[in-house]
């Protein structure tokens, strides 16, 4: 029963991260729903996609009030980088930042060192403002800057979720799958860095 539990929970979770892609991916669609455009962007970028999935899998490690305080920080801070892009607010070294950003979290990953709730919260807020400014820039002229939004606030809330329950399967298994996960994210922070 224990092992038929695990598939659903491997299943739930590949569901919600491929869901988006699939969706703005679909043949007969273009631009012009914000919402599916936007449910699709934090899955597009390798950088996004990891960088989501990482806050989940630490508010996991940690546990307590960071399960949901990490991803409503993110999410959060995510929009309001949107609306600063949107209103033609500039942010400085956007791209550094996001890389960092993996690298930071892949480090707490594979370390399995827990900040306490409130570093670890301002520390994600803080690389959440800098992903919504990235995807509020690449917005698409054509279509709703509101649906959009909605759209990559929901993916990005689901990619948490589905970063929860990577972590919490990881925890069942031996340690050095954490260290391996930890050293991908870092890895592709590293490459995205050297490559821009």
């Amino acid at each position: 029963m224990n092992m038929m539990h695990g598939n659903r929970s491997t299943a739930l979770v590949v569901a919600a991260i491929l869901l988006p892609s699939v969706a703005a991916a679909h043949p007969g669609h273009d631009v012009t729903s914000g919402l599916l455009y936007g449910l699709g962007h934090p899955v597009g970028g390798i950088d996004h996609l990891l960088a989501m999935l990482a806050v989940g899998v630490i508010a996991a490690q940690a546990g307590g009030r960071s399960l949901w305080m990490l991803p409503i920080a993110f999410v959060g801070m995510m929009l309001m980088g949107g609306l600063f892009a949107f209103s033609g607010i500039a942010l400085p070294m956007v791209e550094t930042a996001i890389q960092l950003s993996l690298i930071a979290f892949g480090v707490l990953i594979a370390m399995g060192f827990k900040l306490p709730v409130l570093s670890a919260s301002v520390l994600t807020a803080l690389f959440g403002l800098f992903h919504g400014h990235a995807h509020g820039m690449e917005h698409a002229a054509q279509v709703s800057a509101t649906s959009y939004m909605i759209g990559f606030a929901v993916s990005t809330a689901a990619l948490h979720l589905a970063g929860i329950g990577i972590g919490r399967r990881l925890q069942s298994m031996p340690a050095p799958l954490y260290k391996l996960l930890g050293g991908v994210t870092v890895s592709t922070g590293l490459a995205l860095a050297m490559l821009s």
